[in-house]
């Protein structure tokens, strides 16, 4: 396994492609690119870590690899990833007060995402335009080109490193949870859902599955500071030893003993489940049913709608959403119930966000439970998930005077399936071959979007195919939405069909 360089950073295998000369060099080039960018004014940069064991290596080589090259680090420890763009952008609007020539702030997250015990990463965030946003948000992964540049640069061993006089400094601070959960509190009250936040929760018991990642002081802090009636914690110690496989999928939180057993047998009202860097959130709902992922966005969307129209508020004039290609009609769906519209794009956090940027989009996400709340951060994050999910079952909030139940919530939705398959290519130059294939064998008929890869829009059988290369494997990947799971496998025969043809 080669190290895998993206529009998110870096990753690999700890001790194998990642180790911390490689750890060192990646953040040097990316403080490098930074200084440059910066033209001479001073350049701070934030990190965190998902605490997985083995971290603690990767955050003494990054903060070395930064400061070599001439910044400085504000050092927020274990920290979820929304938690470093929160405090990217409080950090930025401190230097911006300051006065004077305003340095250039961004941010760094180590963290593997949902990738097993022995992977870790680093992850680049940026703030451009914070001080024209309207919410005070802007640190998100940087857009395609500006990846591109940090890559070649660390491929070209360039790190731009600074003499003795000018390396940076760092300075601990343990204040972004407070800050983050603060910030989603505040936010609830600007967009009108609740005068009273700390009362929504009131009535609702709850069980989280923090996998022993970032997620656990943020979520108990949060649902604390909600009043939420009951919360029970799984996922909490403090080795960074994951108790099974990380990513909160069915199989994973089905285990005996997991996330939706405990639900099921205490009789919760909810389940969340974070991944390591807690921008992904799950749902289980009552019964220990997995509800998943896909439908995170769908109800955080829900919330923020169904609140802008409680008695007649206009606040939110024809709402747009934004969302990747892969992500399920649900979203289409909700937006149309309320006058709204959704703009897709290709598949990565940092094609959702320029859209959203672009748009003024009220939310906007990811199918794999990651919802973006400008009001809180431009970065996916659980904590806003949760919010608005307790927002749409309190008798306090969406409830409207009585306490509404997740699986109630769900089944109101339209129901879709979605199924994916992989086809092997001899080589990255066939997914393109696969691709027009499969654009010209539905383009007669149905409307074709090429942005990424081919996404074919089956409006008429409220479905849609996705066929794209994959950016890590020699494979294509096939994914197809549909009323029902048969029509879904139909659909990706179809394409199968036409790429074997």
């Amino acid at each position: 396994m080669s190290l895998m360089l993206s529009v998110s950073g870096c990753r690999g295998v700890v001790g194998q492609t990642l180790t911390p000369e490689v750890a060192a060099r990646f953040a040097g080039s990316f403080g490098g690119w930074l200084r440059e960018r910066a033209g001479g004014r001073p350049v701070t940069v934030v990190i965190g870590r998902d605490g997985r064991a083995g971290g603690e290596m990767v955050r003494a080589a990054a903060v070395a690899g930064l400061t070599g090259a001439g910044c400085s680090v504000v050092d927020l420890g274990i920290a979820m990833t929304p938690t470093v763009a929160v405090m990217t952008d409080q950090v930025g609007r401190t230097v911006g007060q300051a006065g004077g020539e305003a340095g250039l702030v961004a941010g760094m997250v180590l963290t593997a995402s949902h990738n097993p015990q022995q992977w870790n990463g680093l992850k680049c965030l940026l703030a451009d335009g914070l001080a024209t946003d309207p919410f005070g948000s802007a640190a998100c992964a940087p857009p395609a080109r500006f990846a591109n540049e940090i890559i070649e640069r660390f491929k070209a061993g360039k790190p731009g490193l600074a003499g003795w006089e000018h390396l940076g400094a760092v300075c601990p601070d343990d204040s972004g949870v407070e800050e983050h959960v603060d910030r989603v509190l505040a936010a609830m009250q600007e967009a009108g859902l609740s005068d009273d936040p700390s009362r929504l929760g009131e009535g609702l018991r709850i069980a989280v599955d923090s996998v022993n990642g970032s997620g656990i002081l943020g979520a108990r802090l949060l649902l604390e500071a909600l009043g939420c009636e009951e919360i029970l914690h799984l996922g909490v110690e403090d080795s960074g030893i994951f108790p099974h496989p990380p990513e909160p999928t069915r199989e994973n939180l089905s285990l005996p003993g997991g996330l939706c057993d405990a639900v099921a047998e205490a009789e919760f009202d909810v389940g969340f489940a974070q991944d390591p860097d807690a921008d992904r959130l799950a749902l289980v709902d009552g019964s220990g049913r997995y509800v998943g992922e896909e439908y995170t966005l769908a109800l955080g969307a829900m919330a923020l709608l169904e609140s802008a129209a409680i008695d007649g508020k206009t606040a939110v004039r024809a709402p747009v959403l934004a969302t990747n290609l892969s992500t399920s009609r649900m979203l289409d769906d909700v937006a149309a119930k309320y006058g709204g519209r959704v703009v897709r794009t290709a598949v990565g956090e940092a094609n959702v966000v320029e859209a959203m940027k672009r748009e003024g989009a009220l939310a906007g996400g990811e199918g794999n439970g990651g919802l973006i709340w400008p009001r809180v951060t431009f970065v996916r994050d659980s904590l806003s998930a949760m919010a608005l999910t307790v927002w749409l079952l309190s008798e306090r909030g969406g409830g409207a005077g009585e306490k509404r139940t997740l699986a109630g919530l769900v089944d109101g939705l339209p129901s879709y399936a979605i199924e994916k398959r992989k086809v092997d290519l001899a080589s990255r130059a066939d997914a393109d071959v696969a691709v027009e294939k499969v654009a010209k064998g539905f383009g007669g008929k149905y409307k074709v979007d090429r942005q990424d890869g081919a996404w074919v829009d089956l409006a008429d059988r409220r479905s849609w195919l996705h066929v794209r290369a994959s950016n890590t494997e020699p494979i294509m990947r096939l994914i197809a939405e549909a009323p029902t799971a048969g029509e879904a496998s139909a659909l990706l025969d179809e394409a199968a069909g036409l790429i074997a043809g």
